[in-house]
């Protein structure tokens, strides 16, 4: 299997898991993922139920969003993913789901403080909430990079959440992540209120995870 199929079968498998977790509903959310070796990106077709979804269906585009190989329409926020790769070369795979809790927050225009270790390991602090517009917008598109910056997830308002990530499971971890820290966040402000971490400590656990524990994740020696 080449990498361009690796990167389409992964793509298929994240799809199915965010079903399974309940982080989206029927077709709605989008994946992609840059395609090693080249300056190509697959990415998710529009409108399509993932679990029908074959290998032949994932589209290729150039990264001016040119489709390249696939017969069927990209994903209609193509245009947010192109931005995000643009502005972030770190950035291998983008996640988009739209679940429960951290859709109330960005509902709320309610941002995710830096409250839970997991979370700001990954995302590498609290996440923000990027400016409304309209879906498939380049308005998104350029409100999202901007309330990114160089974190790794955001959260779309009046929309869902954008994870992003060396790997695919990277950034379906940090969608997963979105949604723990947003369902932990709601209660916590039940109890009276959820306790902020410091950025220093915010800075320490963030390196620690981008300096040994993706390391590890990805079977690297360190």
């Amino acid at each position: 299997m080449d990498h361009t199929e690796k990167i389409k079968a992964e793509i298929l498998a994240v799809g199915c898991s965010m079903l399974d977790k309940g982080l989206i509903a029927g077709t709605w959310g989008n994946i992609s993922a840059r395609i090693p070796g080249t300056q190509f990106i697959a990415v998710t077709p529009s409108g399509r139920g993932y679990r029908e979804l074959t290998i032949d269906d994932v589209v290729v585009v150039d990264e001016m969003g040119t489709v390249i190989e696939g017969g069927l329409k990209p994903s209609s926020e193509l245009p947010l993913h192109i931005e995000i790769y643009q502005a972030r070369f770190d950035v291998q795979a983008i996640v988009h789901t739209h679940s429960v809790f951290a859709s109330a927050c960005a509902v709320a225009h309610k941002g995710i403080p830096p409250i839970i270790e997991d979370l700001v390991q990954l995302v590498g602090g609290g996440v923000d909430v990027a400016a409304y517009a309209l879906p498939g917008t380049e308005r998104l598109a350029k409100n999202v990079v901007a309330a990114l910056s160089i974190k790794n997830a955001v959260l779309m308002a009046n929309h869902g959440v954008v994870g992003c990530g060396q790997s695919l499971t990277e950034a379906m971890m940090a969608c997963e992540l979105v949604e723990k820290a947003a369902q932990i966040l709601i209660y916590a402000n039940q109890l009276g209120g959820a306790q902020v971490l410091s950025d220093e400590d915010v800075e320490v656990m963030h390196k620690f995870y981008v300096e040994y524990y993706r390391q590890r994740q990805q079977g690297r020696k360190i």
